[in-house]
């Protein structure tokens, strides 16, 4: 039975692409179609009439038309606007930091409902959260629990004895963690702290509402963001860009503060 010609769906615009003078291409991650794309024409009018319904980190209601190459967006409303994430830089690099990862972690057209509705709580939580690197932590790994690339956190991922509480070291080639011993054969790897592997096995297997309760103080919360950073660029080998800009910013606010002392 061939599919209908039009479709609706609930989407997260995740990306957006120039496309002659005055359309876009706009990727959608969508609740049961995964990720998809299609072009918004007219879309960078001034008074084209979807442009604010499609917006990056928007979360809307869409209509398409299937196409022979690309589908066509004919019409759109407003769920949740998220106008926090868009009206405050920091947040803003945080929610595209997100929705980058998605972007580069799925094919399209792939369903993963968990991961649809992981990236809506978490701009929900950038919203609601004072705690952003946590929120961005706890997205990161489970985000890779739902694409396939859960690292292992409770045993070494070379020996597979049990963990010891010690300074252990995290391998993004291995996949996991190693022991002491096992760390030496490996040149590139990372050293973990004891309670930087407790809460990354917190955050693993948590849900967010008991993980929103840790406490981390900048160093740890520095240990883990590099460690995710390194392992997160080792499996797409690649720079994440948005990770620059939300470095960048970080950088602005600390040279703000020493001008203000």
């Amino acid at each position: 039975m061939p599919k209908p010609r039009s479709y609706q769906t609930e989407a997260i615009i995740i990306k957006k692409t120039k496309l002659g003078e005055a359309d876009r291409i706009l990727t959608f991650y969508t609740p049961h179609l995964g990720k998809i794309q299609a072009v918004a024409k007219g879309v960078r009018r001034p008074r084209s009439k979807m442009a604010g319904h499609l917006e990056l980190l928007t979360h809307s209601l869409v209509s398409l038309a299937r196409g022979r190459n690309l589908d066509t967006v004919t019409g759109c409303q407003t769920i949740n606007s998220f106008l926090l994430l868009k009206s405050d830089l920091r947040l803003a690099s945080y929610g595209l930091y997100a929705t980058e990862l998605v972007n580069q972690f799925t094919a399209d057209h792939i369903e993963n409902y968990p991961l649809f509705q992981l990236l809506l709580e978490t701009m929900h939580r950038l919203c609601q959260s004072s705690n952003n690197e946590l929120t961005l932590r706890y997205f990161e790994l489970q985000l890779l629990n739902e694409v396939g690339y859960r690292p292992q956190l409770q045993q070494c991922v070379s020996c597979h004895l049990p963990l010891e509480p010690t300074t252990n070291s995290f391998s993004p080639s291995a996949g996991g963690v190693l022991c002491p011993n096992c760390s030496q054969s490996q040149p590139l790897a990372y050293p973990l702290s004891v309670n930087g592997l407790k809460v990354l096995r917190l955050l693993q297997s948590s849900d967010y509402s008991t993980a929103e309760k840790l406490k981390m103080n900048p160093e740890l919360a520095g240990e883990l963001e590099g460690l995710m950073r390194n392992y997160l660029k080792y499996l797409l080998e690649r720079e994440i860009k948005s990770a620059a800009w939300l470095d960048s910013l970080k950088e602005q606010t600390k040279e703000t503060a020493l001008l203000q002392e």
